[in-house]
């Protein structure tokens, strides 16, 4: 056990760089999902509904609920309403924007500079996320008018996109790690 605990002890930057990468995989796996369609339909909701993003879009919420596609599947009318709302060219700048602070927060584990950029930009990027949790309806379990003596909806109850909302609070905290290592380095190399 002691053994463990010294390799542990002793490995703390190697693992801050498996953050880094695992920071990396998942913005490069979630921002390339971004260019395809039912990806950039699923964000409608955080987006049209979020007072600091709904401007990139032409139509107001809740208009975008007569339009969903269900995952797997596409109807061509709403296609159509997605494109004029301006949700794929959205999507695909999104995406693109996620990827690069992906690629920043990796290149954190050679370039401190850019390392600090990355982390600081997932850690913005996650307290934006994170405010869906106050913004968009569809985070909470709806009321389905069940028959239960009490029903298990709204706040506490996150839906599938609010649990999906809530693990950025790990990237969040990653992020600051991240860039609070590459600071200590780039302060290292100013002694």
């Amino acid at each position: 056990m002691k053994k463990l605990i010294e390799l542990l002890a002793g490995s703390q930057s190697q693992f801050i760089n498996v953050s880094r990468i695992s920071i990396f995989v998942v913005m490069a796996w979630i921002g390339g999902l971004k260019a395809f369609q039912y990806e950039a339909d699923g964000i409608v909701p955080f987006v049209a509904n979020s007072p600091v993003m709904s401007f990139f879009y032409t139509k107001e919420a809740p208009e975008y609920i007569e339009y969903k596609n269900p995952e797997g599947k596409t109807v061509q009318k709403n296609v159509d309403w997605h494109e004029v709302n301006g949700t794929y060219i959205f999507a695909y700048g999104l995406g693109t924007l996620i990827i690069i602070i992906g690629i920043f927060t990796l290149l954190g584990i050679w370039y401190d500079k850019i390392g600090l950029i990355g982390g600081l930009l997932t850690f913005g990027m996650s307290i934006v996320t994170l405010t869906f949790l106050i913004t968009t309806p569809e985070v909470y379990v709806p009321n389905l008018g069940g028959d239960f003596p009490t029903p298990e909806y709204g706040f506490p109850y996150l839906s599938g996109a609010g649990r999906l909302v809530l693990k950025d609070i790990i990237m969040l905290a990653a992020g600051l790690i991240c860039a609070a290592d590459s600071a200590k380095r780039l302060t290292l190399q100013l002694e």
